[in-house]
């Protein structure tokens, strides 16, 4: 007879088959002899079999059955993982595990203790008010999770102590994260506001970036996704950058450099000629900060760098990434991305010449940077007025070469290795609604921000005694603070009027909670206060609503729904403004001037009478945030919401996921046989020039960028691949992620073919 040991072997008793068949119905849905009668062989094989273990079991038993007809399974596997956190919680925190969830002022006082929570919260809030607040627990919404999702929650993003010990189920960190955003809310208010975000949260009608969800509330980490730095050209200005890089990477932070001001391999140092080695040895240095300051043990730091196209040092940087050559001339462990204005892609286009500069001869020759230009309308403009100039300039140096011959070693790189991302500097800077304060150079590790930017310049340092004081002139180091809205689940129950407005909320108060290391971008983050609203779930919505991708309703659905998701977002800022003020830059900026509304065609659209009125409401009223919405790719997120990542089309209806133990089953959100011909076609045999035309209808209204990446099998013709590029350019796309390709073994690709 095989005994069960319980308590560490000090405790055993018989096997049990009514028992376990009794866990089995009491805590899942499955109704199935042929699981139970495994599941009993499994243990009845052993002579003994620890108490533990038997949760595993059931698990893997369960995923086992998961298919594209069998989809509750995950459902059921995540119930069974649930009574395993109930449990180990209950033990930890010494409640009855029956209750499910303990005491929650309890919980925060344990884990102040132990300094894990911040003792924020406790400060702030009475004992009152929390156990007043835990009343808005729902443990029942535990099982939206399915199980993939409740896994990545419960393994990543729950507080346990140091020991790695379950404490906090999952309702109780949407609870934490919204108490600890509402915090400095009046006491009037800040009840309803806390109820509004756990029932926003605890829905899975949105998601908070994944340094909010992991560290709101916690006595450590800071709260924002991602942060961009301009690199100034002196060397004590790259190894200032560096050091920031890396405080900030250390606190889970993703990083986007621009590079495209620091001087040239060749240039002249202290007029010394062919002094510089350029920017590749720099771009090491940044790989190496990537790879030793890693993301306090969980996996290595990640930094993308950008340059500009006209930049010397282009060819070189284009191999960056690349698999062979000279491994002195290469940084495996950065991202890179490539600043293209209209006149270079019109060159491609007409194969025309293209010439490269040396940023530092041209600002010593001309007088002026070239990156500080960009055309202000399609085909004319300041930056190919400036770049003819530096061209005509018979004392300037430079290096002719076709246009395509760039693009062709761009292409080469992508298909190799995902990168170079794509940044369409003019599109950017023209629909940039603070361009009035500044330029923006470049975007983040993500593609999807697009803020102002400028370097830090140290200009002093004084001795006081044996003190050293340094003195630097603050740029505008960006920030990324995210939070995505869950199409799949919030547009089918249309919640979006009422989720918008806490949403922003949320994300406005992020701003001034944040902790950041770096004092520059602590000031940038409250002088624009920006935030980056985003979405996924798109293809789990068009299943929902039987939209093919490759339709013109999917195009057609994307321009209403992100009209509305922006006109939603604009609003609720213009209503914090009333409340809050706006940011201090928003004298003069488009949403001031209205420029914003009629550049993108809102006052002559078919909703011109609700726009006429909100752009009205702007000029009168101010706007809390000078930039508003940004599209993420949210992988990790959407997968513990269950719905699909940002707005890409899915791998396949239904794969498996290799574990270093068992295969785990992964399922599109809702699949039936209603959905599934929605799903069945893979990302990579998706006609991107579809998925093109739905990111340039959505485009219109983000005031940022979409992490939009390219799914190509990677026999693609290179003339295709091009016309890619050239369509999403011309569609004023500001951005393409990364180009993933893969052989095609699934079906023939007949898009890319043509």
């Amino acid at each position: 007879m095989t005994t069960i040991s319980k308590e560490q072997g000090n405790r055993s008793l018989a096997f049990d088959r009514k028992r376990l068949e009794g866990f089995i119905k009491r805590v899942t849905s499955i109704n199935s002899n042929e699981f139970n009668e495994k599941i009993y062989r499994s243990i009845e094989a052993r002579d003994e079999y620890k108490a533990e273990h038997i949760t595993s079991l059931l698990i893997k038993t369960a995923l086992e059955n998961v298919d594209e007809v069998n989809t509750q399974w995950t459902f059921d596997a995540a119930k069974i993982y649930l009574q395993s956190l109930y449990n180990n919680a209950s033990v930890n925190r010494s409640y009855d595990k029956e209750l499910k969830y303990g005491d929650f002022y309890g919980l925060l006082k344990t884990l102040a203790g132990k300094g894990i929570y911040s003792p924020n919260i406790l400060e702030k809030y009475s004992r009152e008010e929390i156990i007043e607040l835990s009343n808005l627990i729902e443990p029942d919404r535990d099982l939206l999770f399915d199980y993939i999702g409740l896994h990545t929650l419960a393994t990543r993003y729950l507080a346990t102590d140091h020991e790695k010990n379950t404490y906090e189920l999952p309702q109780e960190r949407w609870l934490v994260i919204a108490m600890h955003l509402m915090q400095d809310e009046p006491t009037s208010q800040r009840s309803h506001l806390v109820a509004e975000s756990y029932w926003a949260l605890s829905n899975l009608y949105m998601t908070v970036a994944t340094p909010t969800l992991a560290n709101a509330g916690l006595a450590h980490g800071q709260l924002s996704s991602c942060f961009i730095d301009t690199v100034e050209d002196s060397l004590m200005g790259i190894y200032n950058s560096n050091t920031d890089v890396a405080r900030l990477s250390k606190d889970g932070g993703g990083i986007g450099v621009y590079m495209g001001k620091v001087r040239s391999r060749g240039s002249s140092i202290k007029g010394f000629k062919g002094a510089s080695s350029g920017c590749i040895p720099w771009i090491k240095q940044l790989n190496n900060t990537a790879v030793s300051v890693d993301q306090l043990g969980r996996r290595k730091g990640a930094i993308a760098v950008y340059l500009d196209v006209w930049h010397a040092d282009i060819l070189s940087f284009l191999d960056l990434k690349l698999n062979n050559g000279d491994e002195r001339q290469r940084a495996h462990d950065i991202f890179t991305g490539v600043c293209l204005p209209d006149l270079f892609m019109e060159q491609v286009e007409r194969r025309g010449d293209w010439y490269l500069f040396d940023p530092h001869e041209v600002k010593n020759v001309m007088g002026y940077a070239l990156e500080d230009f960009y055309d202000e309308k399609k085909g004319q403009g300041s930056f190919r007025e400036k770049y003819e100039e530096c061209v005509q300039h018979n004392s300037l140096s430079k290096t002719k070469i076709p246009a395509i011959k760039i693009m062709a070693r761009i292409m080469k790189s992508q298909l190799e290795t995902g990168t170079p991302f794509m940044f369409y500097r003019d599109e950017v800077n023209r629909k940039n609604p603070n361009k009035h304060v500044g330029m923006i150079y470049s975007s983040n590790l993500c593609t999807e921000i697009m803020q102002n930017m400028s370097p830090t310049i140290q200009y002093d340092e004084t001795v006081d005694g044996d003190t050293i004081i340094t003195y630097k002139k603050a740029g505008d180091f960006v920030v990324c603070n995210l939070s995505s809205i869950n199409l799949g689940k919030a547009v089918p129950e249309d919640v979006l009027e009422r989720l918008i407005p806490i949403q922003v909320r949320m994300l406005d108060n992020v701003i001034d909670l944040n902790t950041i290391d770096v004092k520059q971008a602590t000031i940038t983050n409250k002088k624009y206060r920006a935030i980056g609203l985003g979405t996924f779930g798109w293809h789990h919505l068009l299943a929902l609503k039987k939209i093919k991708w490759e339709s013109q309703d999917a195009v057609n659905f994307a321009d209403e729904l992100y009209e509305r998701i922006s006109f939603l977002s604009i609003k609720a800022s213009v209503e914090l403004a009333k409340e809050k003020g706006s940011y201090s830059k928003f004298t003069g900026s488009d949403w001031q001037t209205g420029d914003y509304f009629k550049q993108r065609g809102y006052i002559e659209g078919e909703k011109k009478d609700d726009w006429k009125q909100l752009m009205k409401e702007v000029g009168e009223n101010g706007l809390r945030n000078g930039y508003l919405m940004a599209v993420a790719p949210n992988s990790s997120t959407s997968v513990i919401a269950g719905s699909t990542a940002s707005i890409d089309p899915i791998f396949k209806p239904f794969y498996h996921e290799e574990k270093k133990d068992y295969k785990l089953p992964v399922v599109a959100p809702n699949l039936d046989h209603n959905t599934y011909d929605i799903y069945r076609r893979s990302a990579y045999i998706v006609d991107q020039r579809w998925s093109i035309l739905q990111n340039a209808a959505r485009q219109r209204h983000i005031d940022q960028s979409i992490s939009f990446n390219f799914y190509v099998p990677n026999h693609i013709k290179a003339q295709v691949m091009l016309d890619l590029h050239l369509q999403a350019w011309d569609s004023g796309l500001k951005t393409t992620y990364y180009v993933r390709s893969t052989a095609s073994d699934i079906e023939e690709c007949e898009w890319c073919e043509s």
